[in-house]
């Protein structure tokens, strides 16, 4: 620890006495300086042993002592030293008084001990310290590098906090928490998403510094959370949590565990990437009905996916203003809920598309699920992307299952959605799938003569053409619906014919019609 007050008093060479603020003595002592200067507080930085003869100031004055020893207690001053048969053959009662009223230590320096020795005591107590505190920073980078290689992430957490006498917490790339120590440390970890996201946003490396009132003992936790990663996208986070700032010892052993946690990052990253250019391999290789080269390809690192229903999963930029990265954010998150719940997930980059293979009914699909309902908050919130997603299917059908969801994702941009599921196609009628503005305007298109008509109130041609579609061109059954006579509707029909020039003979004529009515119901 750095020097104190107390550890000067005790120095066996410097005979100092300690004349007021004997309950301060453990004050650190950042430097020892001399000045005489009546207010010397503009050159102090505080924690600073003042060292003084009273050449220039009227140490017997009690208003000015009271205003001096003020100054000097505003400025952060760790102690005065008064020196004794220079000016003042002993220190001043005004000077003692005005001390003991501000609790500012006071020592009284004898003749014989220059304050150059109290300098070279401070000087060679701040230096032992430093030497100290880099050695057990050292010590703790070895400590720390042996647990992540031996044992991972998880032992170097351990380790660290330890090291640091607190708690230690690493977020992966989506910010959820992956594991903390000491294991109650997850669940304060988890407190601090929201401030891991606004670390993420910034390029790595970055710090900040945060409180955790959730003790519930009333006492609050000094978070320093600190972004792991070498760029734009930071692959994850760590906290270290302690009951005051870090000394430094503490901040050689948390540099030395962010070092180690962004190379285990960056190469986890270049495995990822190895891991793309197999799976893109294997998804070509299911594209082109090839399963069984794809499974002997995949073997133990996708087999496990291959052997089980799956879904197949593609996504897009929701717009060419979506944000770079979009896609890749939803990759970290997709494979981090895989990796949490221990299920295999392929995930390929394809173009400007992502493509992931994910097992039916997991945590991967789950969470996808929840980007579809727009969620913003937690580790599933990723913006900016549109998903097509497939029926259950198995290695011999992936082909179908890419253009299922290529057909959802296609409908999901129709209806602004996020993510559209191939069973809403599949169920349910056609209709919505046809609502989009350009089926809306060739809609509005053929009919449009048939409302000008009836608004004009010549007729009811549109009423009476739905009702003739809807009883499949049987005219009494129409008629009666409508509480006419079928030669009326007959007439009616022939008109509907005239102003459109279409024939109602015509079967697709009658789809189109019939689409068109439904599309614009009025």
């Amino acid at each position: 620890m750095p020097p104190t007050l107390a550890s000067l008093v005790q120095h066996s060479a410097l005979h100092l006495t300690v004349r007021a603020g004997e309950d301060r003595l453990r004050t650190p002592v950042r430097w020892a300086h001399a000045s005489e200067l009546a207010d010397p507080v503009p050159y102090m930085e505080g924690g600073e042993l003042l060292l003084v003869t009273a050449t220039t100031l009227d140490a017997e004055d009690p208003e000015a002592m009271t205003a001096y020893v003020r100054r000097l207690v505003g400025a952060g001053v760790a102690g005065l030293g008064f020196a004794v048969g220079v000016n003042y053959d002993s220190v001043p009662e005004a000077l003692v008084a005005a001390a003991r009223a501000e609790g500012l230590p006071l020592l009284e320096v004898p003749r014989r001990t220059p304050f150059l020795a109290i300098s070279k005591a401070v000087s060679a107590a701040i230096a032992a310290d430093q030497y100290r505190a880099v050695t057990a920073g050292f010590e703790a980078q070895r400590e720390l590098t042996r647990a992540a290689l031996a044992d991972g992430p998880a032992a170097l957490l351990t380790r660290l906090a330890a090291h640091v006498d607190g708690w230690a917490a690493l977020y992966d790339a989506t910010g959820a928490v992956v594991a903390a120590a000491p294991e109650w440390a997850a669940r304060r970890a988890a407190r601090l998403t929201a401030d891991v996201e606004r670390l993420r946003e910034r390029p790595a490396p970055a710090s900040v510094v945060v409180g955790d009132p959730g003790h519930g003992d009333g006492a609050e936790d000094r978070v320093e959370l600190q972004s792991l990663g070498t760029g734009r996208r930071t692959g994850g986070a760590l906290a270290v949590g302690t009951g005051a700032a870090l000394g430094t010892a503490e901040r050689y052993a948390v540099h030395s565990a962010v070092a180690l946690l962004t190379l285990t990052t960056e190469r986890s990253r270049a495995l990822q990437e190895a891991e793309q250019r197999l799976g893109a391999a294997v998804l070509r290789m299911l594209l082109s009905g090839q399963p069984d080269h794809a499974r002997s390809v995949a073997g133990e690192l996708y087999g496990g996916l291959l052997d089980a229903p799956f879904r197949l999963l593609i996504a897009e930029p929701e717009s060419d203003t979506t944000e770079p990265g979009a896609l890749e954010a939803l990759s970290d998150t997709l494979e981090a809920a895989g990796a949490r719940a221990g299920e295999a997930v392929l995930a390929v980059p394809d173009g400007e598309r992502l493509a992931v293979l994910a097992v039916d009914g997991g945590a991967v699909v789950a969470s996808a699920a929840r980007l579809g309902e727009r969620a913003v908050d937690g580790p599933d919130a990723v913006g900016g992307v549109v998903i097509g997603l497939s029926a259950p299917t198995g290695p011999i059908a992936v082909g179908g299952a890419y253009k299922q969801a290529e057909a959802a994702l296609s409908v999901a941009r129709r209806r602004g959605r996020a993510l559209v599921e191939h069973e809403e196609l599949a169920a349910g009628s056609i209709l919505p799938l046809l609502a989009d503005d350009a089926v809306r305007a060739f809609a509005d298109g053929m009919l449009r003569a048939l409302y000008e008509h009836d608004t004009k109130g010549r007729g009811d041609l549109v009423a009476s053409l739905r009702a003739w579609l809807s009883r499949h061109g049987q005219w009494d059954a129409a008629a009666a619906d409508l509480g006419v006579h079928r030669h009326t509707l007959r007439y009616r029909m022939r008109r509907v014919e005239e102003i459109l020039g279409r024939s109602l003979d015509d079967p697709d004529v009658r789809m189109e019609l019939w689409l068109s009515l439904k599309t614009t119901e009025r």
